[in-house]
This record gives C-alpha cells, structure tokens and sequence, in this order.
C-alpha cells in the first residue's frame, strides 16, 4: 500500500495523512474538522510556525523566503503554486516574508531574495539564494522527495 499524502490545515495548521483513495470524499482536518486544501497552495507562515511546521511535517517543507516588494520573487510565485499542486502531500510550501519575519532568515545567513531552504526530517538539507522556475524547481527539491 501507497504511503498516505500529508496535508497541512490552513485553519489550524494540524498535520493531516489522508490515503489517496480518499481524496475524492472532500477529506476534513482531524483536529478542527475544516476542509482541507488538497492543492496544498503555498502558506505564508512566521518564524514560529515555520520551527512548528519543520519539527512536525512528515514530509519535505521548501520555504521561499521573500518579499512584496522583490520582483524576481514574484515571479517564481506562481511557479511555487504549480510545484505544490504538482507534488500535493509529497511536499509543503512555506513562505516567509523577510520584511516581516526576520529571525529563520538571519539564522540562515540569507544575503539575497528569493533564497529556497528545504528541510527533511526536521533538519536544514539545504539552502541558496536565487528565482528558481519549472524544471529548475523540481529540480532543487527532487533529491529531497
């Protein structure tokens, strides 16, 4: 049997596994009964939720750290909601705007924006700065999946 996808709640943030002959039935969060995003859109998440999200995800979070104001970020954006449909419950986006939410992009040295982390297992695999699109994306975070 197929291991279950792993959704994160939009409304709480409760890690759900949801096996994937029961995606058609509108799957629920287990823990606020909300409806789960089953395209796994990317979060925009502070650096607290985004140490809550690393420690318990079950599966690789990629986090975009950005910013409004960045143009190249904005253009990898809709490239990250392609990524995320693509891999829904293989993989959580995160993006943490670094106007706001400083502290995980200081501790991480990042210099430019966009800068891409992944993090597996609760541990930083890797992290560099620089617009990546399409293939160049799935390419970043496949070694990770």
């Amino acid at each position: 049997m197929a291991e279950p996808l792993v959704f994160r709640c939009a409304s709480c943030g409760g890690m759900n596994r949801v096996r994937e002959d029961r995606l058609s039935n509108q799957p629920t969060c287990g823990r606020c009964k909300a409806t789960l995003d089953l395209e796994a859109h990317p979060v925009d998440v502070s650096d607290d939720v985004l140490d809550r999200l690393v420690r318990s995800s079950p599966v690789p979070v990629l986090v975009d750290f950005w910013a409004p104001w960045c143009g190249p970020c904005r253009a990898v954006a809709p490239h990250l909601v392609a990524l995320a449909k693509a891999q829904a419950g293989k993989l959580i986006i995160a993006k943490v705007n670094t106007d706001m939410h400083k502290r995980t992009a200081g501790v991480l040295n990042v210099q430019a924006i966009p800068t891409m982390a992944v993090y597996k297992g609760g541990a930083l695999k890797v992290s560099e700065p620089g617009a990546r699109m399409g293939a160049q994306l799935r390419d970043f975070v496949a070694p990770y999946l």
